[in-house]
């Protein structure tokens, strides 16, 4: 099988606001650098977004190890999704149920994941980690101006 070494990061300039998300795929001698904004959207969506797009560059099933600064995005397709999934995509908060935010994102992530085995890794954000810090970058450069 396959093995690919993604890393990926989400940008926002204001939350919400223009944003930015960036990946980057290895696999042995092969590298490649993808990214992508909007008008108008936040970060946690960005985030969401890079692992999407990094899952959806590859062209076949693949054992993947994903890295992401992003709690949220590590503990939503670790931890939390099921919970998700079995309460009909709600979340509780306090007494109250309320959908799940990003839910379009979180469907489709899962469904990438469902077709590669997939390992999410977290890293420290901004502490000087080569392809974290790249991605970075490549999610920056991609917010849309003016």
């Amino acid at each position: 099988m396959n093995q690919v070494t993604i890393y990926t990061d989400g940008a926002c300039s204001g939350n919400p606001g223009p944003g930015g998300w960036g990946a980057i795929l290895v696999s042995g001698t092969h590298r490649k650098e993808i990214s992508g904004g909007e008008r108008e959207t936040t970060n946690n969506r960005m985030e969401l977004t890079a692992a999407i797009e990094a899952l959806r560059a590859l062209k076949q099933e693949s054992e993947v190890d994903l890295y992401t600064d992003s709690t949220y995005v590590k503990k939503g397709i670790t931890e939390w999704i099921a919970s998700w999934k079995a309460n009909g995509w709600r979340r509780r908060s306090g007494k109250r149920w309320l959908p799940v935010k990003n839910e379009d994102l979180w469907r489709v992530l899962d469904g990438l994941v469902a077709e590669h085995r997939v390992t999410f890794h977290w890293v420290e954000g901004h502490a000087g980690h080569e392809e974290n810090e790249r991605a970075d970058r490549l999610a920056r450069d991609a917010i849309p101006s003016g």
